[in-house]
């Protein structure tokens, strides 16, 4: 009687329903008190703690008992449902996965497998060892960031990219690299290097790296010179230059013109810096001892600078000269002021030799393509445009203008917009406006 009413309880249980239970044979008992075997379940839930709270509402009925025979989770229904100490407690389990990563392996000198020598005894100690590079390693790898800092101009960038190979003892080869490339290129790429040694100061290299450095550029000062003739007297700027970027001391200077066996180009260069550092305002005037740049001056001051070199051409007649004080200038972008200025200057004049001279500058340009076509025209185009203002101070300046176009169009071709631009002829002139009646006796000579 007792085992079939623990079997109905069990049985209520696992079906989740509420049914009296009859038991066979049981006699009149079973039949009179069916509320005694009547047992309601109890309805169970449970909730994860990763999924949120469990809703009160959804009841989930527990699996059958069997299912729950071997599990570790509790059987009251309370927890969320997972393994006790995460998997890491119970017989013959191994563990929190990961924990053998956070054990300590303390090694054992009776151990028959201890190893005296190693490294985790303690008895070896590592230091960290800088592999210094070759001098010749050091000047291939810094030749291309220096030329490419000549193009991008960006000092941080080169710094950090000459501090993955430079050490401390081989700084001064870099210090030195950097004026031996500058030698070799134009003024604007000397103060950018100038500019380049000043941010690298205390960075890369000390005022003692700076001045070894000089002193072998002062050495190999002969060798320097067959390449470029002018080197002692860059290599003077370059060293009165970081003087004034308190880069090197003013002692420096002073130490190396007493020595007695340096070569007589040291001597020249040496002697420069000193005469440069002893002017009145040295110091600023150093500053700007390689000129400003190209674009960075401004207008007013370009057009100044062409001015004055158009005025030294009439005078010397050295064309040579002009085209390299041209190239000086740095400025391709602006050389249709030149061109502009060159024109004006031509009809100012109002002489023959001066426009032929002029002529011959521009065609001279235009030969060795230091003017670029489009630039050329531009220049030609802004004085068409402009006459209606330059005819107010020079009257005859319509006249001046088609005779110094027919000079050039002679020598050089010129563009077709300035071509179709050129101004004509549309009522007869006379005498009276300065041609000399050349173009009346042409006409003569045309009708007989």
């Amino acid at each position: 009687m007792e085992v079939e009413r623990f079997a109905s309880e069990i049985e209520n249980v696992a079906d989740d329903s509420e049914k009296p239970v009859v038991v066979e044979g049981a006699g009149d008992a079973a039949t009179s008190h069916p509320e005694r075997l009547r047992r309601k379940n109890k309805k169970f839930w449970r909730s994860n703690s990763k999924e949120g709270p469990a809703n009160p509402t959804a009841v989930t009925p527990l699996p059958k008992y069997r299912s729950w025979k071997n599990s570790r989770r509790p059987r009251n229904g309370h927890g969320r449902g997972l393994p006790k100490k995460g998997g890491a407690g119970g017989k013959g389990v191994w563990g929190a996965p990961g924990s053998e990563l956070l054990e300590e392996y303390v090694e054992d000198a009776n151990d028959p497998n201890y190893d005296s020598e190693a490294i985790s005894n303690g008895d070896v100690e590592f230091k960290q060892i800088i592999v210094e590079a070759e001098p010749e390693e050091i000047v291939r790898k810094a030749e291309p960031v220096i030329l490419e800092y000549f193009e991008h101009g960006d000092t941080n960038a080169a710094a950090e990219d000459l501090l993955e190979f430079v050490t401390a003892k081989r700084s001064h080869l870099v210090c030195e690299t950097i004026v031996e490339i500058a030698l070799d290129h134009k003024p604007s790429h000397c103060e950018m290097a100038s500019v380049l040694i000043s941010d690298l100061y205390g960075r890369v290299f000390s005022a003692k790296d700076i001045g070894y450095a000089f002193d072998r550029l002062l050495e190999k000062l002969p060798d320097l010179v067959l390449d470029t003739p002018d080197a002692a007297i860059l290599l003077s700027n370059f060293i009165a230059r970081c003087v004034a970027d308190d880069c090197l001391p003013p002692r420096f200077v002073q130490i190396t013109n007493e020595k007695t066996d340096i070569n007589a180009h040291a001597k020249q260069a040496i002697n420069r810096s000193e005469t440069l550092l002893s002017m009145k305002q040295g110091l600023v005037r150093l500053d700007n001892i390689w000129g400003v740049g190209g674009g960075i001056r401004p207008v007013k001051s370009l057009i100044r600078q062409i001015q004055l070199l158009l005025k030294e051409y009439l005078t010397s007649n050295d064309l040579a000269e002009a085209m390299r004080c041209v190239r000086e200038l740095e400025v391709p972008h602006f050389h249709h002021e030149l061109v502009y200025e060159t024109v004006l200057l031509a009809l100012e004049t109002i002489n023959s030799s001066v426009e032929e001279q002029l002529c011959t500058f521009l065609a001279e340009l235009r030969r060795c393509v230091i003017v670029s076509p489009d630039q050329m025209d531009r220049g030609f185009l802004r004085v068409l445009e402009d006459m209606s203002d330059i005819v107010l101070d020079v009257p005859l300046a319509y006249i001046m203008l088609d005779r110094f176009l027919e000079r050039c169009q002679n020598k050089f071709r010129l563009g077709d917009a300035v071509l179709k631009r050129m101004p004509t002829r549309g009522r007869k002139r006379f005498v009276s406006e300065g041609d000399g009646g050349v173009i009346k006796d042409h006409a003569l000579k045309l009708r007989e």
